[in-house]
Parts: structure tokens; sequence; C-alpha cells
């Protein structure tokens, strides 16, 4: 049959452009670490390791964005761990961990901000992404957070989990406090939520996240990206404020460019 035998020289070929293409993905997947990298402290790095609270970390100014970066933006409509238009001009995502101190004042301070100025308006979508880093009770956080978003109510849980300062490793994120969490946060079907929590799914979930996050040099919590700028560590307000107007006013130059 015509077409079904290959040439001599195709499979030469095809090797050529498989090596080729495996090339091109290392000095991408390069790339990505080394321009998340540039926002990283190494005595913040330290700290964290250490099972310290990292300081407030990172550039006031985000690093220049790598071009591969806002690919990672999902832009899923039904995700239940995103808030925002899918089709928002900017996409920050958020590594953090339920246990993070620094990530606890984020969400009380700046994520609220966020969302009156700009999500609401259309203009910013927030994803989440589990990075869990401080031990067994950071784990079971992330699958609990996982699962109230199987009912859609991960933000909820997001707030009440956020909710105050609390103790690290301490019992806090125990079995029992994360169904108290979920209960609080209205989750409806507690038994479906703990069958959640335990699922192949929810594991599964939490380990693609933090795999993304380690293939970027993500190493400490909490990490952003603002339309690929890599932001690291509870920056001021103002920080991430002019990272989202500049992504937006960016966004619009291309748009009206053709871009």
């Amino acid at each position: 049959m015509t077409g079904s035998t290959p040439s001599p020289s195709a499979a030469p070929a095809r090797r050529s452009r498989r090596r080729t293409a495996g090339a091109v993905a290392v000095l991408v997947a390069a790339a990505v670490t080394a321009a998340f990298a540039l926002t990283l402290d190494d005595s913040g790095d330290r700290k964290e390791k250490a099972g310290e609270p990292a300081a407030v970390t990172g550039s006031a100014d985000p690093a220049p964005a790598d071009e591969s970066l806002p690919a990672l933006a999902r832009r899923e409509a039904s995700d239940p761990l995103a808030v925002g238009p899918a089709d928002a001009p900017v996409v920050l995502i958020e590594y953090s961990d339920f246990q993070c101190p620094f990530c606890g004042q984020f969400a009380r301070t700046t994520e609220p901000e966020l969302l009156r100025s700009y999500v609401e308006k259309g203009i910013l979508r927030i994803e989440w992404r589990n990075f869990p880093i401080f031990g067994e009770e950071s784990e079971r956080a992330a699958l609990a957070g996982w699962a109230a978003g199987q009912q859609q109510k991960f933000w909820e849980f997001h707030e009440v989990a956020y909710g105050k300062p609390r103790e690290r490793n301490t019992g806090e994120f125990d079995a029992e406090h994360l169904v108290a969490m979920a209960r609080e946060a209205g989750v409806a079907d507690i038994e479906r939520f703990q069958a959640d929590l335990a699922s192949d799914r929810a594991r599964d979930a939490v380990l693609k996240d933090q795999q993304e996050g380690y293939h970027l040099g993500v190493t400490s919590t909490p990490a952003f990206l603002v339309n690929g700028r890599p932001i690291l560590g509870a920056q001021p307000t103002d920080t991430f404020k002019s990272a989202v107007e500049k992504a937006a006013q960016a966004a619009k130059t291309a748009k009206a460019a053709g871009r």
C-alpha cells in the first residue's frame, strides 16, 4: 500500500527530529528554572529547610518573564482551585502550603485586595497550586483543599484554613481538624469529602502541582507567577498590584498589535 512503508532515510530523519525536540525541551526547562531562580533568596531557603519560616524574600521588581512561563496557566473554566474568568488578560499562579505563615499573610492581607481590584473586574485570574513542603500535615491539608474543591468549596476552605495564624505541625491540620474546617467551609457531603481526600485522584493532583513547582525551581512558599513573571514571598500588596497592572497593560498592547 502506498505510504505504508517508510523509505530507508525516514527512520534516521525521525531520530534526528526526536533528538532536536529533546534538546529544545531541555533548554526550555533550563530557561524556566533559571527565570524563576532569579527571585530566590539563599538565606530564606536555608531557613525553610531548617524548619523556620523564610522572611519576606524576592525582588520587589519581578524578574523578566521567560516566554514559556505564561503557558503554565491552565485557564480551565471548570477548575475549582481557580477564581476569575478563564480568559482574563492576567493570570497569577500561586504555589502555596496551608501551613506556611507567609502564605497565610498573603491570603489575609493581599489576596482580598487583588480579588476586589482585579478579579471582580475580570482583569485577573488566580490559579492555586498545592505545594506542601512542611511534612505530613501540609500534605493532608493540600489533599483536603482539593477534596473541598470537588464540592466547589475550595476557596471557602482556603479562607477557613488561612483565617488565622496557626502553629505548624502541632495537630491543627490533623484529620479531625480538617473535617471541622470542611464543615465550616460549607462542604455538604463530609463522607464524600473524606473519600475524596483519601483518593488516588487527590494524591495525583497534588503531586502534579508539586512537580510543576519543582521543575520551575520553587523551593519555598509562597511563590507566584504573574503572566510568567516570578515573585517570591509575601511581598507588599503594592508589588502585586504593580505586577498585575503592568501585565494587564502589556496584554492590552499585545492584543492591539494583533499578537
